[in-house]
């Protein structure tokens, strides 16, 4: 809970910075509200029993919901962030950070907007998310749903087959291009020219000058999906450089993002590497972060059918925490569960009350501050206490300190000793514990 909170403030303060405002939904909906909006991966939803007559599910995820609460309120335009538990029916793998429970951290821009230039923002946030927790070197992986639509038909896909190719194809970052094609041709019934054809595309990738070339392709430039999405690609990289993140961005053609609700562009965030100690297997952890242009989804929930256009991102903070942790037993760095700032503590017995009266003292000044709770315990065990809870300061309490009207502050690491008057204790305390306490 101590990382859980740390990597949450980082990521709530970011998403504050591109001025976002908080909101909540349910932990269920009805039913009918998620059916049909996550292609295969539907399976994978919680259903409850009949309840009241109603037929409800836990929520799969934080977007579905949040287009149904713009619909019903009527919204057309507001820029928010959520973070709450979702539920998957799946395979949990502890180690890779992939539960059944888990929180999803997302930030979305609602409303009708310049092309591209909301979805330059969500990348940029996404850039310095992962930069301030310093997991490492990424990659963000960038593609267009209109890119693969046109590429799927150019190569001769079956409309009715574009969502189940789509998830085949977004399998390419695990397995092998071969697997891919067995599983599209064996399983799915594609012909297998088609699947080369897409082979040639989908195992491309790099940057703006990727975009170029396939603005000149001769079969992909004549579809008018994949233009336009080449298009906004070619005017995304222009904002991404002004943001200055451009170096780590990629445009991959094999990116695809199962879930159905995509309309434009979508992009994925991998770890390249994650920093252990030399010599060691880096940590594959997958995609930290994830999401993409959603413009259809709000229209699904509202009776008249009007859409509202949306884009935004969502950070897979478990895996976050699963690598902060390994990191941390890995460099055997121990992390403070607590930010007690102070210890109050005696030196002589039969000093309980004045302890009681400073470490209040110390409370309503605003100071994080504990004592043992014991009549008369032994400096030993005190001093013990901070170095095992790692509490840097002791305030300790004696006979003489009383007589003179002053206070011991000993320093727990460096086991520095200074009389303060009581006076300008809290200062003292202040002034010495004012470094943010940190676990990245």
């Amino acid at each position: 809970m101590a990382v859980r909170e740390k990597v949450f403030d980082v990521i709530i303060n970011c998403f504050k910075r591109h001025g976002a405002e908080v909101i909540d939904t349910p932990v269920f909906e009805l039913k009918e509200t998620l059916t049909g909006k996550y292609g295969e991966d539907s399976k994978l939803i919680y259903d409850l029993k009949d309840q009241g007559g109603e037929l409800l599910s836990l929520r799969y995820d934080l977007t579905v919901p949040f287009a149904r609460y713009l619909a019903m309120n009527k919204l057309t335009n507001i820029k928010r962030y959520h973070i709450a538990k979702v539920y998957r029916r799946d395979n949990p793998a502890m180690t890779r950070g992939r539960y059944r429970e888990f929180y999803q951290c997302d930030f979305d821009i609602a409303g009708q907007f310049d092309s591209m230039i909301p979805d330059a923002e969500c990348l940029k946030i996404m850039c310095e998310i992962l930069s301030s927790l310093q997991l490492g070197n990424f990659l963000v992986k960038v593609n267009d749903r209109r890119i693969l639509d046109g590429m799927f038909a150019i190569c001769g896909v079956p409309d009715s087959k574009f969502r189940t190719i789509c998830s085949s194809v977004d399998k390419l970052d695990k397995v092998s291009w071969e697997e891919v094609k067995n599983e599209m041709v064996g399983e799915k019934g594609l012909a297998p020219e088609v699947a080369d054809r897409i082979g040639d595309y989908v195992q491309q990738h790099g940057g703006v000058s990727l975009v170029e070339q396939l603005l000149h392709d001769p079969k992909l430039s004549q579809n008018k999906q994949a233009l336009e999405g080449l298009g906004d690609l070619k005017l995304l990289f222009q904002y991404l450089t002004l943001f200055g993140i451009a170096d780590k961005i990629s445009f991959d053609l094999s990116l695809a993002r199962g879930l159905d609700y995509y309309t434009g562009v979508i992009y994925e965030a991998v770890l390249l590497q994650t920093p252990v100690r030399a010599g060691e297997e880096p940590l594959g952890m997958g995609s930290v972060a994830a999401g993409g242009r959603y413009d259809g989804l709000v229209g699904m929930f509202d009776p008249k059918g009007r859409k509202v256009p949306c884009v935004g991102l969502s950070i897979g903070v478990e895996r976050i925490f699963s690598i902060v942790e390994q990191r941390l037993e890995a460099l055997e760095e121990k992390v403070r569960t607590t930010e007690t700032q102070v210890l109050v503590a005696s030196a002589q017995k039969k000093l309980l009350e004045e302890r009681l009266k400073l470490v209040s003292e110390l409370w309503d000044a605003g100071i994080k501050a504990e004592l043992l709770y014991k009549k008369n315990p032994k400096l030993l065990n005190q001093l013990q206490y901070c170095e095992e809870a790692g509490i840097p300061l002791v305030a300790i309490i004696g006979e003489q300190e009383l007589k003179d009207g002053v206070i011991k502050l000993r320093s727990v690491a460096s086991r520095e000793e200074v009389d303060v008057r009581r006076e300008d204790l809290v200062e003292e305390i202040k002034k010495r514990t004012s470094q943010p306490l940190c676990i990245c």
